[in-house]
């Protein structure tokens, strides 16, 4: 069994849990005062055990899958036995870092609550766009695929806009940061652990896009 679907399934389980059981909700969520008043660090990883709503489950393990089972079977070939230590390193650190700039924040606001895997998936996802950068991604209700590194560019710039202009009730930070995560720690890792350029090899194939 992978490490994506183990991650799935874990998630799954919590969620649904949580779905009918408000102390897990209470006890998980992240909660920026929560970690300053009472140093409850681990909230910055229990958020992403649970969700919403189901939709928000299932278009979160639904996209976490997609990508992940591709980055994952890619940092096998890339790293070796190392590989399936530093898959799970991404989406951990990924998930802490990405909520970051939120703490910050909100660490003094008691009205500010988030929950869910997104800024972690984010990561995964642009690990994965990072390594196939012309792989064409399909968007929902646009029927042709858009080359990975433009459909990044321009899911990036969109979350930064909406972020910067405080849109709904979506943590739009954790996307955006836990997208920045997964790029820069796949090329420390690759930096570290592998022979294989990973930046280098970006650029090449954007180079011959079109050529």
């Amino acid at each position: 069994m992978s490490i994506t679907l183990i991650i799935v399934i874990i998630t799954a389980i919590v969620s649904f849990i949580a779905f009918s059981n408000q102390k897990i909700i209470d006890d998980f969520i992240f909660d920026p005062p929560a970690v300053t008043n009472r140093n409850q660090w681990y909230r910055f990883f229990s958020a992403a055990l649970i969700h919403g709503d189901m939709g928000h489950l299932i278009f979160n393990m639904l996209s976490f899958y997609s990508f992940g089972e591709y980055v994952e079977a890619n940092f096998k070939y890339l790293f070796g036995p190392m590989g399936p230590l530093l898959y799970v390193a991404l989406y951990v650190i990924s998930q802490f870092v990405c909520l970051l700039p939120t703490y910050f924040k909100n660490k003094d606001n008691y009205y500010y609550k988030s929950l869910g895997a997104s800024g972690a998936i984010s990561a995964v996802i642009f690990a994965g766009i990072f390594l196939s950068p012309l792989q064409k991604i399909g968007i929902m209700f646009i029927p042709i695929g858009i080359p990975g590194f433009i459909f990044g560019f321009i899911y990036l710039a969109i979350t930064a806009y909406l972020d910067k202009k405080g849109a709904g009730h979506i943590n739009h930070s954790a996307h955006l940061f836990g997208a920045l995560a997964g790029v820069i720690l796949l090329i420390i890792f690759g930096y570290l652990f592998s022979p294989y350029d990973v930046l280098q090899n970006f650029i090449y194939q954007i180079k011959g896009f079109n050529s």
